[in-house]
């Protein structure tokens, strides 16, 4: 996932980054398939893939840790 890509991820929110955590693990378990069935030729995409879904999974961490601390303030 390139810088910008991580960046746009930050804007959504996490209704969005679930949704799209959900569109990426059906696309691991599709690539797996594929793999198996010898009709993907990148042997490394469902590593790329799962790479991708870690850091979106880190995105949503944080922003669920930046919620929760915003809302505890006293202002």
């Amino acid at each position: 996932m390139k810088k910008k890509d991580i960046i746009s991820l930050r804007s959504k929110g996490a209704g969005e980054l679930a949704k799209l955590v959900g569109q990426m693990r059906l696309e691991i378990v599709k690539t797996k398939v594929n793999i198996s069935a010898s009709k993907e030729k990148n042997l490394k995409k469902v590593k790329n893939l799962r790479h991708d879904l870690a850091q979106t999974l880190s995105l949503m961490r944080e922003k669920q840790i930046v919620e929760k601390s915003e809302g505890g303030r006293i202002k």
